[in-house]
């Protein structure tokens, strides 16, 4: 019985902390250096830097500003990719997705 609540507690714990492969595509879409792992890549095009999930562009950042877009996967995954970049809080209440306390389609979204 004891096990059974130990396990329930760290599911929760690792729930509450960042996935290694965000962490590690997180910091190379910070410092500009390309990554790849499973389902995750940061590509390096000229000035602009980019995230990838599945193939599917979820944030750039380019002299013009630092965007992300849910590219039409409202997933727990792409919600967790783009939780760890600095400046994006996402949450999801009755259904809906918030950005930093706004209510978001997922559509491109400035964040600077």
């Amino acid at each position: 019985m004891g096990c059974a609540s130990h396990g329930s507690i760290l599911t929760n714990l690792n729930d509450l902390t960042m996935r290694q492969i965000t962490f590690n595509a997180v910091q190379a879409f910070n410092n500009g250096r390309k990554f790849k792992s499973a389902n995750t890549e940061v590509s390096i095009e000229g000035d602009m830097v980019s995230l990838y999930l599945h193939g599917n562009k979820i944030a750039e950042r380019s002299p013009d500003g630092f965007y992300v877009t849910n590219a039409g996967w409202a997933s727990n995954t792409t919600k967790e990719r783009l939780n760890g970049l600095d400046g994006v809080s996402i949450y999801q209440k009755n259904w809906e997705w918030y950005l930093n306390d706004k209510q978001w389609n997922g559509g491109w979204y400035r964040i600077a």
